[in-house]
């Protein structure tokens, strides 16, 4: 049995909170340059310029990229030789409240959906704990701004509405979209599970590199079929037109009941946000 203090896990989230806020991945940043160098319309080529400048100047001064600093989402790989000593939540939140205050980030976070008064520490977090193999505990930060949170849906399809229904859903949510999330955006689908694993799993999918294809070749397939029909919606980036809707879409599947065909769209800007240590 491996130890792990509550403390360096505070540590790292802190740390995580404010690099990811600050730096854009390298993945993402390739891909936005590669879709700006393949861009024939101005209004959409000079929008992509602007989020490059940006992105440059969060780097070069570690400033936030966006001002919706997000709610924080944070994703636990906890291996089964893992001892914590304390509460991993509160080690969590202690370091979402450091880092938030530390790096200047905006707190978001609102203690009750009805009442909304704010908690000024941008706690609780989103915490997903997923168990494994193992004596190493991997923590993701990915800051949520809900721009591009408020535009994802969800839907119980029936099985009968098979792969077209998916494909079609798909598209409706980015069609309804449209320019509020700040495109160019990621797309993150979820299909299967029930209600609630389809949202998790479209939640999951934003984790993944968007260099990086669904394992499995059927699903691969699709992410790309996907992807070249959204960009054909034609928004662009700003809701001003162009080739670049999306720079990606991922789709997370697995098993779900006879009778129901789940499909989640987690939507999310062109700040996806995300950062990962192993301990």
């Amino acid at each position: 049995m491996r130890e792990i203090s509550a403390q360096q896990i505070t540590e790292v989230v802190k740390r995580l909170c404010i690099e990811a806020n600050c730096h854009l991945p390298q993945d993402m940043k390739d891909r936005i340059e590669s879709c700006r160098a393949q861009e024939t319309w101005g209004a959409a080529k000079e929008i992509l310029d602007r989020i490059v400048e940006n992105y440059n100047i969060a780097d070069g001064h570690d400033r936030p990229i966006c001002q919706d600093t997000g709610m924080a989402c944070v994703f636990l790989k906890v291996g089964q030789e893992v001892h914590v000593d304390g509460s991993i939540a509160d080690a969590v939140n202690e370091g979402v409240r450091q880092g938030y205050a530390e790096g200047f980030l905006r707190k978001s976070v609102v203690r009750d959906p009805l009442d909304r008064v704010n908690t000024k520490d941008n706690t609780p977090a989103m915490i997903y704990y997923d168990l494994v193999p193992g004596d190493q505990l991997e923590i993701t930060v990915a800051p949520k701004g809900f721009g591009s949170e408020n535009m994802s849906q969800i839907k119980m399809l029936k099985p009968s509405d098979g792969l077209q229904g998916v494909k079609d859903f798909i598209l409706k949510v980015v069609e309804d979209a449209g320019p509020n999330p700040c495109p160019p955006i990621v797309v993150g689908v979820g299909v299967g599970g029930t209600f609630d694993k389809a949202a998790y799993l479209a939640k999951k999918a934003l984790m993944r590199s968007i260099d990086q294809r669904n394992p499995n070749p059927f699903y691969a397939s699709l992410e790309e079929e996907m992807l070249e029909a959204v960009n054909r919606l034609g928004i662009g980036p700003q809701g001003f037109g162009g080739r670049t809707t999306a720079l990606a879409v991922n789709i997370e599947q697995c098993p779900t009941h006879i009778a129901g065909l789940p499909v989640a769209v987690n939507i999310n800007c062109h700040v996806t946000r995300h950062k990962t240590e192993v301990l």
